[in-house]
């Protein structure tokens, strides 16, 4: 566990006195007061933890905590954020960037904290635009947008920031939505993880990108498109009506009508956290012929990179006595001796 001794707190304790300073019915409110929530059901201690985020309209996310934070440069929180962990392990950090802040210029930081395995969690807000700088389209933007950067429409393929993970070797992949009453379950799963655990969050630009997940984010009407993953439970969406089965034959994953409720006729998979290749194929589910897959997609720990780190820094100095005057005076020495006058 990241904060293993439990400190009481509330949503106010985490509040600061700053003006939240995102547009009027920006989705990020949503995740802000998701968070504030969260954090005192999880025990976490305002002195350890730490919010590290880079440039974009969600990396002004530490100035709304009460708790340590870094608002540090374009796609490099990251790094700044490994550099935390491995400075003080104890700290719990949370990581916020966006689908251009961690997936353009960031993406190579992204990629390596991810295979890396360090011990924190990501969350990426994915709006598919560029909001801070008024709209462009960005790494996720769909085919089509039409965009100051692309008036005539989009023709980059959209990255998908869970495949993204996933390719990179993160050990914890989930996903929620800015409006959600389960984002809050799927940060608590995150912090649990021992190791990276990045969570996509989908997040309504109310200016540039106004409804674009209303197809199964909208506050109602769309539950029938939401797949909620749950371990050991069946996929079921549309009110247990439907499932996802797999088709044996093409090796891909199919919908079923589900007869009288009885799942295990219909051939309904049964969510496993800890099977990699069925998340990259609940992730790769096109969304209309299927629902869009939220929740924990996947959960399989491994030994995370500042253990590894500690454990070799213990390994180096075993035996090793701490004098650095020793050090420097280790091998050859010389004594200089007269002035910058003397020849030479």
């Amino acid at each position: 566990m990241n904060a293993p001794a439990k400190f009481e707190t509330t949503l106010k304790d985490w509040e600061t006195d700053q003006e939240v300073r995102w547009c009027p019915g920006c989705g990020d409110y949503a995740i802000l007061k998701a968070v504030q929530r969260t954090l005192p059901q999880l025990g976490a201690d305002p002195a350890k933890t730490v919010f590290i985020s880079g440039i974009g309209c969600s990396s002004r996310f530490p100035y709304y905590m009460e708790s340590y934070g870094f608002h540090t440069i374009h796609g490099r929180a990251p790094a700044v954020a490994t550099g935390v962990k491995l400075a003080n392990p104890e700290l719990d950090i949370w990581l916020v960037t966006g689908d251009g802040d961690g997936l353009s210029i960031g993406g190579n930081h992204l990629m390596h904290v991810l295979r890396r395995n360090v011990n924190m969690q990501i969350m990426l807000f994915n709006n598919e635009i560029y909001g801070l700088t008024k709209g462009q389209a960005s790494p996720t933007s769909r085919e089509g947008t039409r965009s100051p950067s692309s008036p005539l429409g989009s023709v980059d393929h959209p990255a998908k920031p869970a495949a993204f993970a996933l390719g990179a070797g993160a050990r914890f992949v989930g996903r929620g939505f800015d409006v959600s009453k389960h984002l809050p379950d799927v940060l608590k799963a995150a912090h649990a993880h021992q190791g990276a655990a990045f969570i996509e969050i989908f997040q309504n630009c109310i200016v540039y990108n106004k409804d674009v997940f209303d197809d199964f984010a909208a506050p109602k009407g769309a539950e029938d498109r939401q797949l909620w993953l749950e371990d050991g439970k069946p996929m079921l969406f549309a009110g247990d009506k439907k499932g996802i089965a797999l088709d044996r034959d093409a090796l891909e994953l199919k919908v079923v009508d589900v007869a009288d409720g009885n799942w295990e006729a219909a051939g309904v998979l049964v969510h496993d956290v800890t099977k990699r290749q069925v998340a990259h194929m609940l992730v790769d589910m096109p969304f209309g012929p299927f629902p869009m897959a939220l929740g924990v997609l996947y959960d399989d720990p491994r030994p995370t990179f500042e253990s590894a780190v500690i454990a070799e820094r213990e390994q180096a100095s075993a035996g090793k006595e701490a004098n650095l005057a020793k050090l420097l005076a280790k091998g050859q020495t010389w004594t200089v001796s007269g002035t910058a006058q003397d020849p030479v």
